[in-house]
């Protein structure tokens, strides 16, 4: 079997209250083969990354067997070395990296799991990520996630961080009365917004309240570049501390992992090298007693890779699942279902197990 095509295609801007935004640049892709077998992938960095596949990528995947998964990655890395490195060639690679994954799931009639190297488990808890808004706002929102069966919800970004303590306290104290105590939250201060206003006392004093109402982790608490920040923080927090969606490559997670900056890592496949990559940074961390998250402000082809990584994974307890998307919840044959428990099953049918729906996804590409 050989590759004939490789075929990216970009979603366009869709409003919604789940907080989409176009900013976010995801895009899809899929590797056509000689045997009538298609890989679906998807990453981040938009046209530019679409540019990158369209015009580096196939002198090296068009006639290429699919299996070589690693060797494949690794001449899409060199090719682009001289731009690349990190941001959005390593964007472009990701999502190629997921679509040959799937292909290879449906050459071999096995779910990804499974040629990860096995499931740790059959399903796993995703939370609902919504953005913070005011009070009222926010209430209706959370029992509107609540409704749809989540039983772990983030709420991150503004106005959390962005006006005074009394603001932030009051917005965590509101999630926690609406939702109760059998609710799981999350808090994502968002700190890899430019020209972040605070440092490691600010995380500290935040963190201390968060505990306070049963937060289980601290998210982006500082800008994304500050370790020694972080390495701090994370020595006196009461709670979890978390980071790293904005990294790519394991080169760049290595010192956040080995010099203990974080309790949970949070790699993006879709943007940090694709399943290949993620998995890479997940054994690092157990590794290193960290747990594995994976950030998924993406599309249902990322929840999907997401699922299959947690599955694959002794480190996954959670999985990011934005809500309301069209994206994830409106493109799919078979959409996602929460079960009883507020649960996913991780898929167990050929490649990530999903099947796309063209005459809905045309509408948002």
């Amino acid at each position: 079997m050989k590759i004939t095509k490789v075929l990216p295609f970009y979603p366009n801007y869709h409003p919604n209250p789940g907080g989409w935004r176009d900013k976010f640049w995801n895009f899809g892709v899929e590797i056509h083969t000689d045997e009538g077998l298609i890989g679906i992938g998807a990453g981040g960095g938009g046209f530019a990354a679409i540019e990158i596949i369209k015009y580096a990528f196939p002198k090296i995947l068009v006639g290429r067997d699919p299996f070589d998964i690693e060797q494949l990655w690794e001449e899409m890395f060199w090719e682009t070395i001289a731009y690349g490195r990190k941001g959005v060639a390593i964007m472009a690679i990701s999502g190629v990296d997921i679509a040959l994954w799937d292909l290879m799931g449906k050459i071999c009639a096995q779910p990804v799991s499974r040629l990860l190297g096995g499931c740790y488990r059959d399903r796993i808890k995703p939370y609902g990520s919504l953005l913070f808004d005011e009070p009222d706002v926010l209430q209706e929102n959370l029992l509107a996630t609540v409704a749809r069966g989540f039983r772990a919800i983030k709420l991150g970004w503004r106005p959390f961080g962005r006006r005074d303590r009394k603001t932030d306290e009051l917005l965590v104290r509101t999630a926690r009365e609406t939702v109760g105590e059998e609710v799981e939250i999350m808090v994502d201060a968002g700190g890899s917004e430019q020209f972040w206003p605070h440092g490691v006392r600010w995380a500290k004093e935040t963190a201390r309240m968060l505990a306070d109402y049963g937060v289980v982790w601290f998210e982006e608490a500082l800008p994304p570049d500050d370790i020694e920040g972080y390495i701090e923080l994370r020595r006196d927090s009461p709670v979890p501390i978390a980071s790293g969606e904005v990294l790519t490559r394991r080169q760049a997670f290595r010192p956040w992992i080995e010099q203990g900056a974080l309790d949970i890592v949070q790699p993006d496949s879709t943007k940090c090298g694709g399943i290949s990559e993620a998995r890479r940074i997940g054994w690092m961390a157990y590794d290193h007693n960290i747990l594995l998250v994976s950030h998924g402000w993406n599309t249902a082809v990322g929840v999907a890779a997401d699922l299959h990584l947690a599955a694959a994974l002794p480190i996954a307890r959670w999985i990011e699942y934005l809500t309301p998307s069209p994206y994830i919840e409106e493109i799919l044959l078979n959409p996602f279902q929460l079960d009883e428990e507020g649960f996913l099953a991780i898929p167990t049918t050929p490649g990530l197990g999903i099947e796309l729906d063209y005459d809905r996804l045309k509408q948002f590409s």
